[in-house]
């Protein structure tokens, strides 16, 4: 019997598509702005669906990105409001934790244009000055380079706060970072900040087994939460891309998403969870099988 730690799912695709409205380069952010009750009802729809982690909807809210549409100043106040609003829903669920989430700078996927890493860890200092002390860790997320995930772990260890690094690799070759970048290079990284968990996110299911195997030789508690698209399109690798240039896998069930999941479970992962296109339903079911296993989700 192995605890699991069951992250949540999509939280920026699942507001979007709860809000019906068109998606913008904002993302999610706009729908928090726009509808803020929202972002309460999903934390507490994965908590319901059996999640033990709630990820605050700050994976966008960086101030390079709020500047784009003249919102900067508005970067503590959204920060608050999505803290508030996981913080509330694991209250009322009575137990679980509230990760901090920090997205990649200037654009997902694009680590060629992000800042190297001593900038980057300026300006990642502020949103985790934001956060440590109101969540329960720090979840970098989609990082898809050695030099990005430097720069963000810089910025959050030693901060007093648990820190978990999520990277993503590419969707045909779990062994190598979206930068094309081997996913051992990471291992010097990590071994400098120690950060509580290495995580593989945002990327195709099939792709997550391989880099795992990699991983798991860090050292470090592992885990997992893949997204459900069909590929990461050139439309999305543009200058401020929408979502609606990505397209949802049909065939990524519930089912057909726990039956991969169940796999990193034999292969030592003890975090769990989905990324873009993975809803509550696929929560639930994910938390059906782990029970199912004879495991216990902490």
């Amino acid at each position: 019997m192995t605890a699991i730690t069951l992250l949540d799912g999509s939280i920026g695709q699942e507001l979007v598509k709860r809000s019906g409205d068109r998606p913008t380069p904002l993302w999610s952010t706009q729908v928090m702005i726009e509808h803020p009750d929202l972002v309460r009802q999903v934390h507490d729809a994965y908590f319901a669906a059996g999640a033990s982690v709630a990820t605050t909807n700050t994976y966008a809210v960086l101030r390079d990105r709020l500047a784009r549409v003249d919102l900067q100043d508005k970067m503590r106040a959204l920060t608050d409001a999505a803290i508030t609003a996981a913080r509330a829903a694991r209250d009322a669920h009575g137990s679980g934790r509230v990760a901090g989430a920090i997205g990649p700078l200037i654009a997902s996927y694009r680590p060629d244009i992000c800042p190297p890493a001593a900038k980057a860890a300026e300006l990642y200092a502020e949103p985790v000055r934001l956060m440590a002390g109101r969540v329960d860790l720090l979840l970098l997320e989609t990082m898809a380079s050695v030099d990005q995930a430097e720069g963000a772990l810089r910025a959050a260890c030693d901060q007093g706060v648990p820190v978990w690094l999520a990277v993503t690799v590419m969707d045909d070759d779990g062994t190598r970072l979206r930068s094309g970048e081997p996913l051992g290079d990471l291992a010097p990284v990590v071994a400098r900040h120690a950060p509580d968990a290495v995580l593989i996110n945002c990327t195709r299911p099939e792709a997550v087994a391989a880099g795992l195997d990699i991983i798991a030789g860090f050292g470090k508690p592992f885990g997992a939460y893949a997204n459900g698209f069909t590929r990461i399109s050139e439309g999305f690798l543009q200058d401020a891309p929408t979502v609606d240039a990505l397209e949802q896998r049909p065939d990524m069930t519930p089912a057909a998403y726990a039956n991969i999941a169940m796999g990193w479970i034999d292969q030592g992962a003890t975090i769990l969870g989905g990324c873009c296109e993975v809803g509550p339903d696929h929560i639930a079911e994910l938390a059906r099988r782990i029970k199912e296993a004879g495991h216990t989700i902490v």
